[in-house]
């Protein structure tokens, strides 16, 4: 049964799937999308702790490994509680992979310390986001969904390229007739774009 609001999966995967038609540019999404959403999380390894919560350490192959319940941890508890609460299956998944991304960020971000940890992160950021400006104008022939919709395009990607997967690997859906619901209102939203840049040509 669909949801409404921020939890309306239906209208919100119809809203991106409007951006993401092409093969090629899905293909990219699916290969950077989940690399931003990691840096982000190694990036924020660094900040204070708002937590009164002692940092978890442990060793692994002869290595200090520090977990620090910081901002990293808090951004990856909302993603994951909106994900499981978009769709409980995948969205549990979802949710698994964010607390996955959160551990080696922390792990890495131990190991490389903030001298180093930032240039990675300068580096990968500006090659995913090149990609997908790239998948965007060469492939798909529509500006990035971010142009539009700023919060979704950061918050509801990660999970999008997941359940977008899981559509065409195994055919999942969260529900019956969500796959043909979505799909409707992508035809729509697509018909009112061109409707519109039509008028703005003539």
């Amino acid at each position: 049964m669909g949801k409404i609001g921020l939890f309306d999966l239906e209208r919100h995967f119809a809203f991106y799937g409007a951006y993401h038609r092409n093969p090629i540019n899905v293909a990219i999404h699916m290969l950077f999308v989940w690399p931003i959403f990691f840096t982000v999380l190694l990036i924020l390894y660094f900040t204070p702790s708002p937590f009164t919560l002692p940092r978890i350490e442990f060793s692994l192959f002869e290595n200090n490994l520090v977990l620090v319940l910081n901002i990293g941890f808090l951004v990856t508890l909302i993603y994951a509680a909106i994900y499981v609460c978009l769709d409980v299956k995948a969205g549990s998944l979802a949710a698994f992979l964010c607390f996955i991304c959160w551990v080696v960020s922390c792990c890495l971000g131990s190991q490389l310390g903030f001298s180093l940890a930032w240039k990675v992160v300068l580096v990968a950021q500006l090659v995913c986001w090149t990609g997908q400006f790239i998948g965007h104008g060469l492939f798909e022939k529509r500006a990035p969904a971010l142009l539009d919709n700023l919060s979704q395009a950061f918050l509801m990607a990660p999970f999008f390229v997941l359940l977008e997967g899981l559509q065409s690997l195994f055919g999942y859906e969260p529900y019956p007739g969500f796959h043909a619901a979505v799909q409707a209102k992508i035809e729509t939203e697509i018909n009112g774009w061109q409707d519109q840049k039509q008028k703005l040509i003539s």
